[in-house]
């Protein structure tokens, strides 16, 4: 198993924090969002990380420098157009790496141990997007709609009126031929005029229109995003514990 993490964005909705330096390399109790990340893949025996980079992407080399001799092996793919395309660039930048057996995870999320640890042991096949349940969602919110069986019928920020059950935490799991089948979306999909306005995971929710994509709740396990402000305080908190 290999892994690609998307930390090419600035976190604009965490200035000023994010001024000068990238939201992965915002401290959590003595250690770096990306530091937690490699750490917690590691645990898991994941041996190879492809980083896509992009702002202050020097203060992520000086980061991984430090870490030299340590897992996971880390190689990173600088996207220049990072602040002109959504993640779906960021992913494009990293196709080559996607083979195989792998896991995509956003920059931003910070995921535990026995989180990884399931979501590996999980083994579904193809692409396998890993959710959480909870009793209401917001606007911001990954939205998920599932069967009853696990597979995936949509995702996305702004889904109407359909009948959500979960949101995706930003862990993908990609087995068989579904690494083929995302970089064949993702390609097809920048092709497009607006292509470079989309997330990744809309190349996800085409691919289940008509293939199976499975979904894997690891509800209870603990995780967190960082996307605005009062979310750091609540990181720190969580990953207190972890230390």
């Amino acid at each position: 198993m290999k892994a690609v993490i998307l930390s090419a964005g600035q976190g604009s909705r965490l200035l000023p924090l994010t001024a000068d330096r990238p939201k992965c390399l915002i401290d959590f109790a003595g250690r770096t969002l990306l530091d937690w990340q490699l750490d917690m893949l590691a645990a898991n025996g994941v041996a190879e990380v492809t980083l896509v980079t992009g702002f202050r992407d020097d203060q992520i080399a000086a980061t991984l420098a430090r870490r030299e001799g340590r897992e996971p092996r880390v190689a990173t793919r600088f996207n220049p157009f990072y602040k002109v395309a959504d993640n779906l660039g960021s992913l494009w930048i990293a196709r080559e790496a996607l083979t195989g057996d792998c896991l995509i995870l956003n920059g931003d999320t910070l995921v535990s141990q026995p989180l990884v640890k399931r979501v590996i042991a999980a083994g579904l096949p193809g692409i396998a997007v890993t959710v959480d349940e909870k009793e209401a969602y917001d606007a911001d919110d990954m939205k998920v709609v599932r069967a009853g069986d696990g597979r995936l019928l949509q995702i996305g920020k702004r889904l109407g009126d359909a009948p959500v059950n979960a949101e995706s935490i930003g862990f993908i799991a990609l087995r068989g031929e579904g690494a083929a089948q995302l970089v064949a979306e993702v390609e097809r999909m920048l092709r497009t005029p607006e292509g470079v306005t989309y997330w990744y995971l809309r190349a996800i929710n085409n691919i289940a229109q008509h293939t199976r994509v499975e979904t894997f709740s690891i509800h209870g396990e603990q995780w967190g995003e960082v996307d605005f402000p009062e979310d750091v305080e609540a990181a720190r908190a969580l990953v207190a514990d972890w230390s």
